[in-house]
Order: structure tokens, then C-alpha cells, then sequence
């Protein structure tokens, strides 16, 4: 029986060496790439010098310059490494078909069949070093049976267990017991293993667990390999649960209990109990072009003379495909390998540049071009089917004339204030199917919804305005009151008309309907007010009247 081969591919410092490998000349100092993460500049990849500095991966700006005076640093642009990992994904389809990618920074490749094709799986990773090392890429590899146990060992094979330094008394060994496990842990201080020795596995260029060996090769790691929360391993470490030994021979239900059923998953994923595939994404229509100048530029006339450059190849590109655009993002690479973007939607999917063209035009100004703007480039990254038909009759000839009159202007305007205020808050009603006043409508985004044809008709007529019920002063009697109170005002009714009731859904506990059946009272006031009155037929506190809308 084949056994299954999963490698797991991680690059602990993808975004700083990707821009590393874009510079001409290198920097000569520690480097790192800063990101705003709750409204402070933190560090969130580093080169091998900044580590070697003693910076750590989270910390803030201030406090790593402090440390580290000659640090250099770029801003963190997810984009690009997003594309970056993509293109290893496409190096990595080198030694297996079935590869994923597992943002930020790895990937998953699936060698079961395929190992044997490069001499087997040390000599496989000796290979893939061998290419990252002429990519001037970091790597960590790990093959194990299952996705959780090579993702362990490409990430915590061959590390010690981190110490507890919460305090509590389980941390506090006695120090005989402590020189005692360093004599018999002697080899993991440079000694020679014994045989059979708890963890131990052969390594090549990476950390491979044998066939079939899973749990022995995980035994001996940290709880931390399991993909688990810092809060879940600090408070395992505070139990005494640091190696995944121990948590292994725990039983399920108490730390389901304790820690909930992601741990427990988590572990039996690792062990090859509970079933984890590889998902390769399955690739996308890529639509993009781009214009590398040969001078930066910094205006945006220069700009747009670019984009009417390029625009017209990546709508043809579209319309070949039957595809039009809903979401594009225009890109100003600058001559510091740092980039400005600028998104934008459109209401309906369309590869006509003229429509695209205007709402670009519109974000232009939103860039800073910096230093200068050497690449621009624009990516359709959201896409959906056009479809075309050839013969039509006069029934749909008169549509498609009533939906350039009417449709694409209002698509247009959508997609102009979209760009302004953002698509998303721009709304439209619909009818909803239920006959609660406040729920026969329901409140649409503008730009992935058509028009309500019609709505439905009332028996009675409803008002515009609706609020939550207002509580009225009134004698407690069905009959509408000649006179009440209501938000601080003596109120007197000239006429009233009704009652329309109002059942509660029966199948919903709403708690704004306890109060059971409503009878409906259009009030007008003295004062020219027309109010929507109701009394509630509840029992107890919950009957009386209550003023729940107006009407013009």
C-alpha cells in the first residue's frame, strides 16, 4: 500500500527577500518590511541580518530602530507577494502536479508517486534547496504523511521546546529532577543518540518523517506545530502539555472539553486520523497588462496617456474571452520598488474601455507618485461572463434599446459615486416576503441587484415612515382614543380609520412581536399629523397603544 507523501514548503522570509532580489546592488545592512497592524508600524518580514540583529517578527518600528539604528526598511505590499507566491506555485508544479498555495508565505505540494522521479525525497529536497538557493530564497521543507505533520516538521523540526515562563508551580522543577532529564536527554546537547531514541528521523536537504512513521517523528515537537493559537499553547505549557507526546496520549473528550474541538482536530489531522486534502487552486483567467516607461513620471495626464496605452489590450483581452470587468485596480510601480494603487467597481460587468476609462480617471489623483512612477499597470481581478447572442428578434431588439435608455446610464452613475463613496453604500429596496410592516422591505446593494419590477399591492394603504413602537398614553380599550399622549404631547384625534390586524409569525420568537395580535389605526390629529396607531391585544404590561409610523 502507498503510502500518502505530502511537502510542505515554507519561506520564512518571503516578502523581504522578494524585494531583495529586485535591488540592484545590495543593501549592506539589515533590512525589514513594515505594515500598519492597528494603527502601528510593526515588522512583518525580515532578512537573515535583521534577525541576526536580534529584531523579531511583530515588533514595532520604533523599538527595532532603537535596537538597530541601521536598519533599512520598505513598506509591506500584500499584493505583490501574494502574485510572488503564485509564481513559486508554478516553480513548485516542477515536482508534483497537485500543489496549494498556503498564504501568506508556503505551499503544499502533494508528492505521492512523484518522489521516486528525482531519486527519491532527499534527493528531492536537496533539489528544491539548490533552486532556492539560486532564487536567494530562504526555504524550510518538511514530508510526512499528512499536511499537519510536514507543516510541524518544515516549521518546528529540530527545535527545542520553548520554556513556560508563566510561574506557576508546575514550571518550578526541582533542580535534581532537572539535571536528571539532562543526563538522559544527553543527546540533544550534541551526545550521540541512542537507539531508538523518541523523535528521532532521518533528514535530508529538509525534515522527512518515514512512511508510516508519523507519530513517532512528531512526537518529540512542540504543541506549537499543531497550528494552534499562542493562548492555546501557553495555557497547554501551563498544564504540563508541551510535546505533542504528551497531548497524544491524553484523552479526546476532556480536551474537547477543556480547549474546544479545534485542538482535538488539529491533532488528529497531524496523526492522520481526521482527513486534511491538498486543494490546489485551480488557476484563473488572469487579466492584466502593464507599461514599463522608460523615464518615472509623476503627472497624471502621464498617467492616463499611459492607461489609454494599455486599456484597449485589456479590454480586448476581455471581450475575447466573453468576460467583462466588475472590480479593477490600477498599479503605479514607483522607482523605490514601492507601489500605489487605486480601486475601482463598476456596477455591471463590461470590457468597453470608455466606461472603464472614467472611473479610472476619477482615482488617478488619489496616488502619490513619490519618487516617480516607472510601471503602471491594471488588473482586472474581478471578472464575470458576458454573453452575446447574434440573432435576435424585435421583442428583444426593443429590451436592448429600453436598456441603453435606461440601464447603462444608471449603471454609469452607480459606478461614478461608487468610486466616490464606495459601492457598498450605495442601496436600493426590494420587496421582502413577509407581512410584518418593518420586514416588507429589504435594503439591497445597488450594484449586485436589478431593480424591484414591481411590489406588491396592499389592501390598505401603509405608511413611508416607520419607526420602532413608541409607547402611547390612551385608555387600555380596543377603541381608537379621542385624545392621548404621545412623546411628551397631548394629541387629539378627528378621525380614525381601521382597524387592518396584524398577526405575529408564529414560527419566529420576535421580541418586538409579543405583544401578540396588533389592530391598525390610521389617526388624524388635530394638528394635521397623520399617525399609524396599533393596540396590542397581549396579556398583562404588553397590551395597549402603541405608534409605530406617519404617513405624508
Amino acid at each position: 500500500m502507498m503510502h500518502r507523501r505530502i511537502l510542505s514548503l515554507w519561506f520564512p522570509r518571503l516578502g523581504a527577500e522578494r524585494l531583495l532580489r529586485r535591488l540592484d546592488t545590495p543593501l549592506g545592512g539589515p533590512f525589514a518590511l513594515v505594515a500598519d497592524r492597528g494603527g502601528a508600524q510593526v515588522l512583518v518580514s525580515l532578512d537573515a541580518g535583521a534577525e541576526g540583529a536580534g529584531l523579531s517578527v511583530g515588533q514595532g518600528l520604533r523599538d527595532a530602530r532603537a535596537m538597530c539604528p541601521d536598519l533599512t526598511t520598505r513598506w509591506e505590499v500584500p499584493e505583490a507577494e501574494a502574485a510572488f507566491l503564485s509564481a513559486l506555485r508554478r516553480w513548485a508544479g516542477k515536482f508534483s502536479p497537485w500543489v496549494a498555495e498556503a498564504p501568506p508565505d508556503a505551499l503544499m505540494v502533494d508528492l505521492t508517486g512523484c518522489a521516486h522521479l528525482f531519486g527519491g525525497e532527499a534527493e528531492l529536497l536537496r533539489q528544491i534547496e539548490f533552486d532556492c538557493a539560486d532564487l536567494r530564497l530562504t526555504v524550510q521543507s518538511g514530508i510526512a504523511d499528512t499536511v499537519g505533520a510536514a507543516w510541524a516538521l518544515a516549521r518546528h523540526g529540530g527545535r527545542g521546546i520553548v520554556a513556560s515562563r508563566s510561574g506557576d508551580a508546575i514550571d518550578q522543577e526541582a533542580p535534581a529532577t532537572r539535571s536528571r532529564a539532562v543526563k538522559r536527554r544527553h543527546w540533544e546537547r550534541g551526545g550521540a543518540a541512542p537507539a531508538g531514541a523518541r523523535g528521532q528521523f532521518p533528514l535530508g536537504a529538509g525534515r522527512i518523517a518515514p512512511p508510516g512513521g508519523t507519530r513517532t517523528a512528531l512526537a518529540a515537537l512542540s504543541v506549537a506545530a499543531l497550528r494552534l493559537e499562542p493562548a492555546t499553547v501557553a495555557e497547554l505549557g501551563r498544564l504540563g502539555l508541551r510535546r505533542i507526546e504528551d497531548l497524544a496520549n491524553q484523552p479526546r473528550a476532556a480536551l474537547a472539553r477543556r480547549f474546544g474541538q479545534h485542538l482535538v482536530q488539529r491533532l488528529d489531522q497531524a496523526l492522520g486520523t481526521a482527513p486534511e486534502p491538498v486543494s490546489p487552486a485551480r488557476p484563473d483567467p488572469h487579466f492584466a497588462v502593464r507599461m514599463t516607461l522608460p523615464d518615472p513620471i509623476g503627472l497624471e495626464e502621464d498617467v492616463m496617456a499611459a492607461v489609454d496605452r494599455i486599456l484597449p489590450v485589456l479590454c480586448a483581452r476581455l471581450k475575447e474571452k466573453g468576460r467583462g470587468a466588475r472590480q479593477v485596480r490600477l498599479e503605479c510601480h514607483r522607482a523605490d520598488h514601492t507601489m500605489g494603487k487605486a480601486e475601482i467597481g463598476l456596477a455591471r460587468p463590461s470590457y468597453e474601455p470608455e466606461r472603464l476609462r472614467s472611473l479610472i480617471a476619477m482615482k488617478v489623483s488619489e496616488i502619490e507618485a513619490g519618487f516617480g512612477i516607472d510601471t503602471v499597470r491594471i488588473v482586472a481581478h474581478g471578472t464575470e461572463p458576458v454573453f452575446e447572442r447574434q440573432h435576435r428578434g424585435h421583442a428583444d431588439a426593443a429590451e436592448d434599446a429600453k436598456a441603453r435608455l435606461t440601464g447603462v446610464p444608471m449603471d454609469d452613475l452607480i459606478g461614478r459615486l461608487g468610486a466616490r463613496i464606495g459601492l457598498e453604500r450605495i442601496t436600493r429596496t426590494h420587496p421582502a416576503d413577509s407581512h410584518i410592516p418593518e420586514k416588507e422591505a429589504q435594503i439591497l446593494a445597488a450594484a449586485w441587484s436589478e431593480p424591484a419590477q414591481h411590489w406588491p399591492a396592499l389592501p390598505v394603504q401603509r405608511p413611508y415612515l416607520l419607526w420602532p413602537s413608541e409607547a402611547v398614553g390612551a385608555p387600555d380599550t380596543p377603541r381608537p382614543p379621542e385624545a392621548f399622549r404621545w412623546r411628551n404631547r397631548d394629541m387629539s384625534a378627528v378621525a380614525a380609520e381601521g382597524p387592518e390586524r396584524i398577526a405575529p409569525e408564529w414560527w419566529l420568537d420576535d421580541p418586538a412581536w409579543r405583544t401578540g395580535v396588533r389592530d391598525y389605526w390610521r389617526v388624524t390629529c388635530i394638528s394635521g399629523e397623520r399617525l399609524w396607531l396599533y393596540y396590542a391585544h397581549g396579556a398583562g404590561l404588553s397590551a395597549g397603544w402603541f405608534c409605530q409610523g406617519a404617513f405624508a
